[in-house]
């Protein structure tokens, strides 16, 4: 292998690419139990518990997208907290956010090869269970490898094969059924467990930042394509709430609910459809996944907290391989040892510790000056980094304490690592500040 350590990838996300990332990244599996559970607590007040949640989390996706108007290298949090609080504190930000993926991605894999295993029993046993994981795990680790732009190609594709079928049958539902009749106000006590459910919905919808190194003019295009994003998946979770809404299903508790829903509007073919948009629907988000999380890796092998190696380019396809073959074959290892579900529950409170690290970014550095940042932040930013606050506070407040003690050793790990790897001595790109 030909080291390149000196040479970038090109910038070949466009605004619809970086919008296609956070859509995907937000749209998973979660979509297919949501609307039952919602409709459990909210009843049809769940739509318009959606959209008001979605005007709180524009304050934080607020914050993403104005840090992301300050740096052109890729990173993310990871990159915001290195600038801000040093290397020690990106490292352990970039930590974080890594393991949390390596648990998540290794988690959704056995999850697609159950949503196959429903439609084609012959993924269903053990052995074939396994390969088939692991099968999965390097097509996408390829498609991410042999270009940028191959892999957002092969997310439109899936994108739309995923959407169809859920636009389709919500439309169907909405036209045959109506809007939902009168809306009353959940009890208090659900409206906790209401915003808690809403809040893993919206989860995703700025991981564009992370791949600003690679992103055309990524100063606008990633701040545009949070709120572009964001409106798109609060359209969509509203349409299929509604659609839910006036469904008669007949299961009390079904387990995927729009299934169930598919079932009652089109009978098996409608089952069918939302199985397969399921299928597509993790695919996309595992690919999406793929393609931006091991560009963490890569920022910070340029800027010497990981060994150099990780920040190789492909001479011949323009990616970061090195980075994404190793998140590849980390996320193989956890899901065929089975070892992903102990790390995840070591970091249930790993989303609100990078989410911390961007809000106190954004306040340091409109503390002191830095750029143009204080002639482009008035004071109504008071107002949307308090609630960015607010929201972070209490969704800290939810996670279990002894999951906190968890995330905590896990941090201690990181320490240990950071000191090891030499993160601490090695010499690499500067952090670049051009807000």
């Amino acid at each position: 292998m030909t080291m390149t350590l000196g040479v970038t990838p090109p910038r070949a996300i466009s605004l619809g690419g970086a919008v296609l990332i956070n859509v995907n990244a937000a749209i998973g599996a979660g979509i297919f139990a949501l609307p039952a559970l919602l409709y459990a607590g909210a009843g049809n007040f769940a739509p318009l518990a959606i959209m008001g949640f979605a005007f709180a989390y524009a304050c934080l996706a607020g914050v993403f997208a104005k840090l992301s108007t300050m740096f052109e290298q890729s990173g993310g949090p990871q990159l915001y907290a290195e600038h801000v609080f040093g290397r020690f504190a990106g490292f352990q930000v970039g930590w974080f956010v890594v393991c949390a993926n390596f648990a998540g991605r290794a988690a959704n894999f056995h999850v697609l090869v159950a949503y196959l295993a429903a439609l084609f029993p012959v993924f269903g046993g053990d052995v074939a269970r396994l390969v088939t994981v692991i099968a999965l795990i390097a097509l996408a680790t390829f498609i991410s490898v042999i270009g940028t732009c191959r892999a957002i190609g092969a997310m439109w594709v899936g994108t739309a094969l995923k959407l169809a079928p859920i636009l389709l049958l919500a439309g169907y539902g909405l036209i045959a059924n109506g809007l939902p009749g009168a809306v009353a106000l959940p009890e208090f006590s659900e409206g906790e467990s209401v915003i808690l459910l809403i809040a893993y919905a919206f989860s995703g919808v700025g991981v564009a930042m992370i791949s600003a190194g690679e992103t055309k003019a990524p100063t606008t295009t990633i701040y545009r394509s949070i709120f572009l994003s964001l409106g798109f998946v609060t359209a969509l979770y509203v349409l299929i709430q509604l659609a839910y809404s006036v469904t008669v299903i007949e299961q009390d508790n079904p387990d995927v609910p729009l299934a169930a829903m598919g079932e009652a509007l089109l009978g098996q073919t409608g089952v069918t459809m939302i199985s397969l948009a399921a299928i597509f629907s993790i695919a996309t988000n595992q690919l999406a996944g793929f393609v931006v999380i091991p560009r963490i890796l890569f920022g910070m092998g340029r800027r010497g907290l990981l060994p150099p190696v990780f920040a190789h380019v492909s001479p011949r396809f323009q990616t970061p391989s090195v980075a994404i073959t190793f998140f590849g074959a980390v996320v193989a290892l956890l899901a065929a040892s089975g070892t992903f579900a102990r790390l995840a529950t070591m970091l249930v409170a790993a989303e609100q510790i990078f989410i911390a690290a961007c809000i106190l970014a954004l306040i340091i550095l409109w503390r002191r000056g830095e750029g143009r940042v204080a002639q482009t932040m008035g004071p109504r930013w008071l107002a949307i980094i308090g609630m960015a606050i607010v929201l972070t506070i209490w969704l800290t407040s939810q996670v279990p304490i002894n999951a906190a003690l968890s995330t905590g050793l896990l941090a201690g790990v990181g320490t240990l690592l950071y000191f090891l790897a030499g993160a601490n001595t090695r010499e690499g790109e500067a952090t670049r500040f051009v807000g």
